[in-house]
């Protein structure tokens, strides 16, 4: 990396004798309506103006609903803004359609965050996370213990067996509407994220890596793949499950309500359970299938537009954000895991003894990116509309070679999107 340089562009510099104005940088967010962020976002471009004499940082914020739609179509007219915000693993699509350009920060400046929290593409830094999310297996100490069931830990998860054997026996109690709860209700990202690290935990992926991200063919119709299918399939079939009609209240609060004895979700519905259920509520790493207990990790990231005259000062406002009681606030305000193990240190949940201390450990060593290509924006679809109609009932090889035909169609029509 680079060492950062503030520079100041010559039209800057004011007649002589008198200071110098700030060279003008636009952020544009992805937060609107979300007060919380909003705070503290506007707190730190407070402090960096403030900081140093070179740059201004001005922000402006979009609903999330229409923020990537706005970006594309102002990469479109060439008014990008100087700083964008980018969801990780649509960064590289991002990057290889010229909207990106990569970040010039001081040599060690990402040494201590979380894998997930940097967005690489070809081998270059393009953005940087303040935060991560990690998703475990929700459950409470006295329901396993009742039912006679083992307590995994990172170092020994459940088995594949084990995993199914809880399952079974949570459903023989007669308690529970459903003994595991997956989140059906929703949809879009949320079907890459949450299930494709339990396809690879099975051997399968969603587009081949060893092949340099060029196909999907034998990767996710694959027979790993395949097995996967079936194994998700049977969940729902044998009614361990609500499956692609669940209703959205009971994804929110069936397991606080008590309708599902377990349930697969994100560390941003821990503090609600932990309030529910207090010592008894358990955080528990993914099964692991055979290949390795992985979760999804990336989330929204910082970056600079490729149009943007000023990198180095937008990299500047980038690093200066990086700061670990930054990391610290956004984590006191919308709860998410903070970046770095100082920042942790920092916050009441997330540190050493916090009642959300595993979520750090969890996004640290089992975390696995959405397949860091370009081809991830078609190839999240596909899998979302495949899955569902593996749930559905579906024929699972005929879905998931649906998928595969329409991925590799997409990589082949943008030749191979200039993977290295």
């Amino acid at each position: 990396m680079r060492t950062l340089k503030f520079m100041m562009a010559a039209s800057a510099v004011m007649v002589a004798g008198t200071a110098s104005a700030q060279t003008q940088l636009s952020l544009w967010y992805h937060g609107a309506g979300n007060e919380t962020e909003a705070a503290i976002l506007n707190s730190i471009i407070d402090d960096f103006n403030a900081s140093q004499s070179d740059y201004a940082v001005a922000i402006e914020s979009f609903p999330q609903e229409s923020y990537n739609d706005s970006i594309i179509a102002a990469a479109v007219s060439g008014s990008l803004p100087d700083i964008i915000d980018v969801d990780g693993p649509i960064m590289p699509n991002w990057a290889w359609a010229g909207y990106m350009q990569p970040l010039e920060l001081s040599d060690g400046a990402v040494d201590n965050f979380l894998p997930g929290a940097l967005g690489y593409h070809n081998g270059e830094l393009y953005s940087v996370g303040l935060w991560d999310a990690a998703v475990a297996v929700f459950a409470r100490k006295s329901v396993l213990e009742g039912a006679g069931i083992r307590i995994p830990t990172l170092d020994s998860p459940w088995s594949k067996d084990e995993f199914s054997g809880a399952i079974d026996a949570l459903a023989a109690t007669g308690d529970y509407d459903y003994p595991f709860d997956l989140g059906m209700a929703w949809g879009g990202e949320w079907y890459c994220y949450a299930f494709c690290p339990l396809l690879e935990s099975f051997g399968g992926e969603l587009i081949d890596s060893s092949a340099g991200y060029q196909n999907a063919e034998g990767a996710l119709n694959g027979d790993a793949a395949v097995a996967f299918g079936d194994y998700f399939q049977n969940l729902f079939q044998n009614g361990m499950i609500p499956g692609t009609n669940q209703d959205g209240a009971d994804r929110d609060r069936g397991f606080l309500d008590g309708k599902y004895a377990m349930q697969w979700n994100g560390n941003w519905a821990a503090l609600p359970a932990v309030e529910a259920f207090g010592d008894d509520m358990l955080f528990l790493p993914a099964p692991d299938f055979g290949n390795g207990n992985k979760i999804g990790s990336a989330s929204w990231q910082f970056g600079v537009s490729a149009s943007s005259q000023n990198v180095a000062g937008a990299s500047a406002f980038i690093e200066f954000a990086m700061q670990d009681r930054y990391l610290a606030d956004f984590t006191a305000g919308i709860g998410l895991i903070p970046a770095t193990a100082g920042a942790a240190a920092m916050t009441e949940n997330y540190a050493p003894g916090g009642a959300m201390e595993i979520f750090f450990d969890l996004s640290n060593e089992q975390g696995v990116l959405r397949s860091p290509t370009p081809a991830y924006l078609v190839a999240t679809g596909e899998f979302e509309k495949a899955f569902r109609a593996i749930a559905d009932g579906g024929d699972v090889q005929a879905a998931l070679d649906e998928a595969v035909d329409a991925i590799d169609s997409d990589i082949e029509a943008n030749s191979g999107y200039g993977m290295n």
